[in-house]
């Protein structure tokens, strides 16, 4: 149960003082500590999930780490260990599938049916393990409680490695995710860089799974590198300022949280959908004044399909 409904804690609006109290609570710092590096983990693989548009296949590893950290309950272990034993699985499965992920009608149905059985799998695995049926709002919906510092060590041991693969195969996946068929016939290996991206991405919905929930996981994965790719076009820029926005959404996220008797995923769902949208009406004031001025480029961007300062740079 949050705190501000135990009616232990207030807002005083003295930023300083409010930080920290806070932050006095161990739990509170790690819940930072975590919800840091599921942000900056999120938004770096979200980046290229926008722009490969597998947001179904994301959807998908969301879901299917629910019953994941049921069972792993059920059994008597962490949850988390469960989000990433269903997730990676689940990335594999998908990633041996035709299309690996890339929105085919027979696979997403086959992707579809899977997912449906899986959640149901989830409740009854929650409906077994009676004492946990109160537990089941922060599986679906996110919870900052009872975040340790063994689960924040875990979470930074598997960002760090998530990312360095992300960097070794960043530039050939960048020019295979824009431009798969020239990138095959440069004798790019586009099926091995997307099942390792699959795999990626998996890590990463398991990790954001711990902090916004499984059916919020779009808040931390997609939300904050759509809008990035709103604002640029550019890799160089968008990625970068991907990570920042899903920082902010974050601590933001967890800090009205504290201050109040509702989930955390609905504040960062909340605050990742604001700035998405604020995105959205500078992008369509800019075309607007832009339409009236002398003619110009059109401005691209990975969220809604025109990336040409992408393909440049993958292409250099």
């Amino acid at each position: 149960m949050p705190l501000a409904d135990a009616g232990l804690t207030a807002w005083s609006w003295n930023p300083l003082t409010d930080i920290q109290v806070m932050w006095s609570y161990p739990f509170m710092v790690n819940a930072f500590r975590a919800g840091a590096v599921i942000a900056v983990l999120s938004a770096a693989v979200g980046w290229f999930v926008v722009l490969r548009r597998q947001t179904f296949a994301a959807h998908t590893l969301a879901v299917v780490g629910f019953p994941g950290a049921s069972g792993a309950v059920l059994v008597g272990v962490a949850s988390g260990y469960g989000y990433f034993a269903f997730c990676l699985a689940a990335a594999v499965v998908i990633a041996m599938l035709p299309g690996a992920g890339q929105g085919h009608g027979e696979e997403s149905a086959l992707i579809g049916t899977v997912q449906a059985f899986l959640l149901a799998c989830g409740f009854l695995f929650v409906a077994l393990y009676k004492g946990f049926l109160g537990g089941v709002d922060a599986l679906l919906f996110g919870s900052f409680l009872g975040i340790g510092d063994g689960q924040v060590v875990l979470l930074a041991v598997v960002a760090v490695v998530v990312l360095a693969v992300l960097a070794a195969v960043g530039r050939p996946l960048l020019f295979a995710s824009v431009d798969p068929s020239v990138a095959a016939a440069r004798a790019l290996p586009v099926r091995a860089l997307s099942v390792v991206f699959l795999v990626l991405l998996g890590a990463a919905t398991a990790e954001a799974s711990q902090i916004t929930g499984s059916l919020l996981v779009f808040a931390l994965l997609v939300m904050p590198p759509a809008t990035a790719q709103l604002l640029s076009p550019r890799a160089a820029v968008s990625l970068p300022l991907g990570m920042l926005i899903g920082l902010a959404v974050t601590w933001l996220g967890l800090t009205a949280a504290y201050y109040s008797p509702y989930p955390v995923g609905f504040f960062v769902t909340t605050f990742a959908f604001s700035a998405y949208v604020l995105a959205r009406a500078a992008r369509t004031a800019a075309t607007a004044f832009g339409a009236r001025g002398a003619r110009g480029p059109r401005p691209g961007t990975g969220a809604t399909g025109g990336t040409p300062h992408a393909v440049e740079e993958a292409a250099a």
